[in-house]
């Protein structure tokens, strides 16, 4: 059996650096899964890619294809590969080179898409398209966990909406990518159960990911048929998301502020009042608004339900909506403070023949006038205020002194046998007027509900106090209309009855009942009132804060209300025995009657803590300092009790009254301060909500006029209602003209936005990566034009002695990194050789299972066997096989090439194959060619330190020149190629740099007759193009066809290549020599210069290293004078 090849350390058999255990470093290893140090070949192949040195990475290409001796696919301590280097420089040049030289993509299209790389993403793209195969998984989902940029669940398409480039986008939506459809919160498939038993935090992730795609402006702009109603959709689902997940709901409330923000941003576009009329009236179910028609306002109704506050707040919409409100009245916005006043105060004074008017001739001028929004507020407030009036009138019984000041003398001796008769009394006129009110406002909110609906209905908060209100009159008239039939029931029986005093009715009388609802009622009524506040600038901000301080009060009333059943249990326990006593004290009269005249304070006393509920009651004013420690002193209470009784009661004092009321107060500042911050858009959006309530054509008479029949009513009867004549117009009507203007003008803001957008961008301001970038693409130039003026027989030698490159901070911290092995992540201790493998290398991937022939079991049942036959069939047919392409198809992250792309893919897979035919026709570089840019590291810290001894070696020349003669000679020391291999391996670090110089043996003839050495010279020098195109356009020559003979000017004579015996060198050499300008060694040392590192292929010059195929490394660290000799 024959010794196997030994390959260098790190390098696998298949040009990979996959390995069954991670390198170890200094008796650790590098964890496992991550990125492995690298060769010093893959280091100086990554600094050529960065660079963009196009003919050194050419080269490197082709021999590492060649020879196997590094993997192409290593990326760096930092996780990048030669593809993201050269993306993220936006080098398309050099990107075509690797992707047509066979270098795997992995991750390179999502690193593309990232920076933003349009050209590299369609390349990619259809790169991927060629070598994906259906059933496996994506070049990005086969890159390890690890050391992935990117999450796992992250799709081209959904990374280009994340960065928001419509352009990308573009191109994912035209090649049929899919759009990332997410499973509802709550969602319970089996699909959901499995992913969050899996992974619960991966799948928490991925919706997140998911919806940040979808709400990405320019996605909405390309998908959506309308544009402004999907932000509005998305936002509300966000909001709900936030509410329900709330582990994420900063990510989400920042993504519903984006989808806010972008509805507001397509409104900012509309330039005519025209367009802005259009968006806001569009109803797909009515028909097209056209001017002078009545504005529904149907988009305007649901942004106000998906409380878009900023879009309803715009300038634009608000413009509008104050031309709707005052119209009928031209310039009253222009009005003196007094004249506007004058004109409400005549409409409040007058409104009830306003409403006579509406109600007898609804088609006149005045009537007319009355459906005007404006007009309609003043009247209905007029006639809410009327009703607070009665309301007052009713609780001073103002028509009882009207009787005592202008009534007869019968009116009031009558009114003196009404005082004496307490019981069953009819209502007074003026509760009848509030009992004609109440129906007004029952009649109202039915009809509201019938026009908006339940679940609109409840979504004003407005709405439940109305509710109440209304609730508690409604139980008043019951509780009356059932006090008066008891009571005259009694006074039947009994005329007696009628003169009880009240004092002497029982506690729980229907009619104290009553009376009591009655004034929480009036309560809620007067509190209806700052409602109409909305409609000023001033109280409208101090009535929105009002409703967010309520909030606040509901939530601290929770933690309140336990603090306060805690103590009062603590302190009912404690002193429930010494209140009975005190309540035995007051209770002394017959019958069982309280002693108020002798014993007052003892029936106060034991009221304190005779019960949980007095004890409740008693620490609650105690809040308000009602309660005083000479409650606690209570008839045979000891020491002991009342000392735990007041320190109970100080601890309480202690905790709700300073801890917690502080804590109410910090919490409505907090949202007041909120409210002030956004002050003009809450009272905008909360105004925009109160004249909505006045733009609907119902409701035009305020209560108690609307229960009253009027002449309209009699019209409803005898013709059909607007509605049902503006649906059957709209059927009339063909749906292209309907909404064909609304789809014109939302394509137009969808274009000015976008068109806005791109603006935007360019007017930024010139970056560092436009600079760097520009830098990059002169260097890339400049190694083109020498390698052209090199194949042309130029001398390019002096290219090397230029000044060193300045290029950026960024990139010098990274090339130190890169030559001196920095790794990023920590070291372990052990090794598991059966772990993930080397991440530069193939390693284990996580595959798509794909369901293959089941099994037999060992033991299987006849209806068992019956199954698996059957399944496999299925599997088999050509069905199944044709729903798992479907399936695939519409699942497709990247989609598939359109008919004009073709052409480009299919030059692309031209350009991989012909680009592996010639490598492998191609033998190599020619004997002792190099490039003529060597790839240099410059160490920044030696080269100051080499600057300090250079500045203080010139001084000492200076001042002892006429004595000494000093020659600046390094020490020299061989070092052989193998020691020094395996010492880079062990420390991981560049070799040590030394200085040798090893005669070349005599070069013997060529074995080959008749073949001159500038023909296979020219032959060896034939390379790959830049691009797949001019691949395509060279490869149209046989291949067995000699090329053409080409010799430079300057050339010296055809001869032999030289070759060499594998006995007498040694498989590399390290050279002295020094960049830069030299001088002679008149004790001058020489100029200060860069380390050179480059490639001396002696592989190629010998043909066989006696099986030894390392790359030969020559280090550079100084050179001889010219025309000096290094001595033997």
């Amino acid at each position: 059996m024959g010794r196997k090849k030994k390959l260098p350390t790190g390098v696998s058999s298949g040009g990979n650096h996959a390995s069954s255990a991670p390198k170890s470093v200094g008796g650790f290893c590098v964890p496992l899964g991550l990125p492995q140090p690298l060769l010093l070949e893959e280091k100086k192949f990554l600094l050529a890619v960065e660079r963009g040195d196009m003919p050194n990475v050419r080269r490197i290409l082709q021999k590492a294809l060649r020879h196997q001796h590094i993997n192409i696919n290593c990326m760096d301590p930092l996780g990048r590969r030669a593809l993201t280097l050269a993306i993220d420089n936006e080098n398309l040049e050099m990107v075509e080179l690797l992707v047509v030289m066979g270098v795997e993509t992995k991750d390179a299209l999502l690193h593309a898409i990232n920076a933003e790389f349009v050209e590299a993403v369609e390349l990619l793209l259809e790169h991927e398209e060629l070598i994906y195969k259906e059933g496996e998984p994506y070049s990005w989902q086969k890159v390890d966990i690890n050391t992935a940029m990117f999450a796992p669940d992250i799709t081209p398409l959904m990374l280009a909406a994340h960065k928001n480039n419509f352009e990308i986008l573009r191109i994912l939506l035209d090649r049929g990518a899919a759009v990332p459809v997410p499973h509802d919160i709550r969602c319970g498939c089996d699909e959901c159960v499995r992913l969050t038993a899996e992974d619960s935090l991966r799948h928490s992730l991925s919706r997140v990911n998911i919806y940040r795609a979808l709400c990405s402006p320019s996605l909405i702009c390309l998908t959506s048929n309308d544009p402004i109603f999907t932000a509005f959709q998305l936002s509300w689902e966000l909001r709900n998301l936030a509410l329900t997940e709330q582990e994420c709901k900063s990510e989400y409330m920042d993504l519903r502020r984006q989808c806010q923000k972008f509805a507001v941003d397509l409104l900012d576009q509309t330039r005519t009042s025209n367009e802005l009329a259009i968006i806001l009236n569009y109803d797909p179910q009515m028909s097209s608004y056209e001017p002078g028609d009545r504005m529904s306002l149907t988009r305007l109704v649901q942004a106000i339900s998906y409380k878009q506050k900023k879009f309803v707040a715009h300038s634009n919409i608000q413009q509008l909506l104050s031309s709707i409100w005052y119209d009928g009245l031209p310039g009253f916005r222009r009005k003196s403070i007094v004249d506007k006043v004058i004109c409400i105060g005549q409409v409040a004074v007058l409104f009830p023949l306003y409403c006579l008017i509406y109600m007898c001739a609804p088609n006149c001028r005045t009537g007319q006038l009355m459906r005007k929004p404006f007009m309609k507020f003043l009247i209905h407030a007029s006639s809410y205020l009327f009703f607070l009036f009665i309301l007052i009138l009713v609780s001073q019984r103002a028509d009882d002194d009207f009787v005592r000041i202008f009534g007869t003398a019968r009116m009031k001796k009558e009114l003196a046998e009404q005082e004496l008769r307490q019981r069953g009394q009819t209502p007074s006129k003026l509760e009848l007027l509030v009992v004609l009110y109440v129906i007004g406002f029952v009649w109202e909110e039915v009809q509201e509900i019938f026009a908006v609906g339940m679940k609109n209905y409840l979504r004003n908060m407005w709405n439940f106090i109305d509710f109440l209100r209304n609730s508690l009159y409604v139980s008043v008239m019951c509780l009356r209309a059932f006090a008066y039939i008891q009571q005259a029931t009694e006074i039947a029986r009994d005329p007696q009855m009628a003169y009880i005093p009240r004092e002497k009715w029982h506690d729980f009388d229907p009619q104290l009942i009553a009376e009591g609802l009655f004034a929480a009622a009036n309560v809620f009524s007067a509190l209806k009132l700052v409602h109409l506040f909305s409609i000023n600038p001033h109280l409208g901000p101090l009535q929105i804060s009002l409703g967010r301080m309520v909030i606040d009060i509901v939530k601290f009333f929770f933690i309140y209300t336990l603090v306060l059943f805690a103590f009062a249990c603590g302190l009912n326990q404690l002193l429930w025995y010494f209140a009975a006593l005190e309540k035995s004290k007051c209770y002394v009269l017959p019958g069982g009657e309280a002693d108020w005249g002798s014993h007052g304070d003892s029936c106060m006393k034991w009221r304190r803590f005779g019960n949980l509920f007095e004890s409740s009651q008693s620490l609650f004013w105690a809040s308000f300092g009602m309660v005083g420690l000479d409650d606690f002193e209570l008839s045979g209470i000891k020491s002991y009790t009342r000392f735990w009784g007041l320190l109970m009661f100080g601890s309480y004092s202690v905790i709700n009254v300073i801890v917690l009321l502080n804590l109410l107060i910090a919490m409505m500042s907090n949202s007041y301060a909120m409210i002030d911050e956004h002050s003009d858009t809450e009272w905008k959006f909360a105004r925009t909500k109160l004249w909505m309530s006045y733009f609907e054509d119902s409701a035009t008479l305020p209560p108690p006029f609307n229960v009253l029949p009027s002449v309209k009513w009699v019209i409803r009867i005898f013709r059909k209602s607007s509605k049902t004549i503006d649906r059957q117009r709209s059927k009339k009507r063909k749906e292209q003209e309907q909404f064909s203007e609304y789809d014109n003008i939302m394509r137009s803001l969808v274009w000015r936005y976008v068109a806005a957008m791109h603006r935007k961008f360019e007017d930024n301001p010139v970056s560092e990566d436009d600079i760097n970038e520009v830098k990059s693409e002169i260097n890339t130039m400049r190694y083109e034009m020498l390698e052209i003026f090199e194949n042309s027989g130029m001398d390019v030698s002096s290219a090397n002695k230029k000044e060193r490159q300045t290029r950026p901070r960024r990139i010098k911290v990274w090339e130190r990194r890169l030559m001196k092995g920095f790794q990023v992540a920590p070291v372990q201790n052990g090794c598991e050789p059966d772990a993930f493998g080397n991440v530069n290398g193939q390693g284990d991937m996580r595959e798509i299972k794909v369901e293959s022939i089941p099994s037999k079991p060992a033991k299987e049942t006849a209806k068992e066997r019956f199954q698996r036959v059957a399944r496999t069939v299925l599997l088999q047919s050509t069905a199944h096989k044709w729903n798992v392409v479907l399936r695939a198809a519409k699942d497709s992250q990247i989609g598939r090439c359109t008919k004009n792309e073709r052409k480009s893919l299919q030059n692309l897979s031209r350009a991989i194959e012909e680009a592996k035919r010639l490598i492998m026709l191609n033998p190599g570089c020619p004997s002792g060619r190099e490039s003529p840019i060597r790839i240099e590291f410059e160490d920044e810290k030696t080269s100051t330190l080499l600057e300090l001894l250079n500045q203080i070696s010139a001084e000492i020349s200076d001042g002892e020149k006429s004595k000494i003669k000093t020659t600046w000679r390094p020490p020299l020391r061989t070092v052989p190629a193998r020691a020094m291999a395996a010492n880079n391996v062990r420390s991981l670090t560049a070799p040590e740099l030394k200085i040798s110089r090893k005669s070349s043996p005599a070069p013997t003839p060529s074995p080959t007759p008749g073949v001159s050495h500038t023909a296979l010279s020219q032959f060896r020098n034939r390379e790959l193009p830049l691009c797949p195109s001019k691949l395509i356009a060279n490869s149209a020559p046989s291949a067995s066809t000699a090329p053409p003979k080409k010799s430079a000017p300057s050339a010296p004579a055809a001869t032999p290549p030289p070759t060499y015996k594998p006995t007498t060198h040694a498989p590399f050499t390290v050279e002295g020599r020094n960049r830069g300008n030299t001088r002679t060694s008149d004790g001058v040392r020489p100029d200060n210069s860069n380390f050179d590192i480059h490639v001396v292929d002696l592989d190629e010059k010998g043909g066989h290293l006696g099986g030894d195929n390392a790359s030969d490394i020559s280090s550079i660290a100084s050179r001889s004078p010219q025309g000096h000799r290094l001595p033997n």
